[in-house]
């Protein structure tokens, strides 16, 4: 990586695209040798299909429009595969998932969630990352995961409430 390139990352903003992202998982599975299943398929198609992030107990209720059965542990297993070989995220803060939108390739990137539309965008600038691991290493710290998520309005909530 060239040094302007670690100066100025390319950002790229990303537009929902369901399909293209379950196709982009299903081929990511193909070629790691992971099976797939019909249940991990759904709850990915589910999450895919959400315009916004969605909880456990919502996946749960959608799969039993499809399937009656289906009980807690079957979701949880599911979005345990689904974050494992990160094709989706975890929102800890809102206790959601999100689709990753580099199913392909396993990456830390800091979220922003609007706190009144419940929207999330994933900022693809790894920088932020790094950042915290160098900060965190220098320290002595030895970091094995991170999460970043920064609440507040999204540009169209903003502009609804604008400040007094």
């Amino acid at each position: 990586m060239s040094p302007a390139t670690r100066q100025h990352p390319q950002r790229h903003e990303h537009r929902h695209d369901a399909g293209a992202f379950v196709t982009a998982v299903e081929s990511a599975c193909e070629s790691r040798g992971l099976r797939l299943t019909p249940l991990r398929l759904r709850v990915l198609e589910l999450i895919a299909a959400a315009e916004k992030p969605i909880k456990a107990y919502d996946l749960l209720d959608r799969l039993r429009a499809d399937h009656g059965n289906a009980a807690p542990p079957t979701v949880y297993r599911a979005l345990d595969f689904l974050l494992e070989h990160c094709f989706i995220h975890k929102l800890e803060s809102i206790n959601a998932y999100v689709g990753c939108h580099h199913p392909d390739e396993a990456h830390q990137v800091p979220f922003l969630i609007c706190d009144e539309c419940s929207s999330a965008a994933e900022l693809c600038d790894e920088r932020v990352a790094q950042l915290l691991g160098e900060q965190a290493r220098e320290r002595g710290f030895a970091p094995r995961a991170q999460t970043l998520e920064v609440h507040g309005l999204c540009r169209d909530c903003a502009r609804k409430h604008p400040a007094s």
